[in-house]
């Protein structure tokens, strides 16, 4: 009996599996609906609009969420976690999430009067720092090389115009 007991419960797939099916398709359902009250003002350099993007990723997300659940149901379950390389006993690194939090509200306070490439620069300099990095000249020219690099980024490649703050004139 005990074994038909078990046989039994092994063919049962847990519903907690089709949990993530269950957020991709109400997330693609949202964006599809979402995007459906979007205006759909064409420009000569935007033809398509605002429109079909997020409806194309809410119906891939709804087709992605159906094939999983389809995988789910043939018996392609998710593998138990075996553990990670931590040790359990040891705390939690606040100081390192606390200086990473000072980083970021840094950046917050100084981005508008600084502009993005020196609190973008600080930003970086300051995550590495945070992050347990030790080679403090490097880090200075590759958080520089970012913020520029992510500055021109934005500014060209995508005509999203960053604050310059006292660089105006020079960038």
């Amino acid at each position: 009996m005990s074994q038909a007991v078990a046989v039994a419960g092994t063919s049962r797939q847990p519903l907690v599996e089709y949990v993530p099916c269950a957020f991709m398709a109400l997330l693609g359902a949202i964006l599809i609906i979402d995007a459906s009250t979007l205006s759909n003002n064409t420009t000569g350099v935007d033809p398509l609009g605002p429109r079909p993007a997020p409806i194309v990723v809410g119906i891939v997300s709804i087709i992605l969420a159906i094939a999983l659940a389809i995988s789910i149901r043939r018996g392609h379950l998710a593998e138990a976690e075996s553990g990670e390389d931590i040790d359990l006993e040891h705390g939690a690194d606040f100081k390192t999430v606390l200086l990473l939090i000072g980083v970021f509200i840094a950046n917050i306070l100084l981005i508008d009067t600084l502009g993005w490439v020196i609190s973008g620069a600080l930003l970086f300099y300051g995550s590495a720092l945070a992050l347990g990095s030790r080679h403090f000249i490097r880090d200075v020219f590759i958080a520089a090389g970012m913020s520029l690099l992510t500055f021109y980024g934005f500014a060209i490649g995508l005509g999203v115009n960053l604050p310059a703050g006292i660089l105006q004139g020079i960038l």
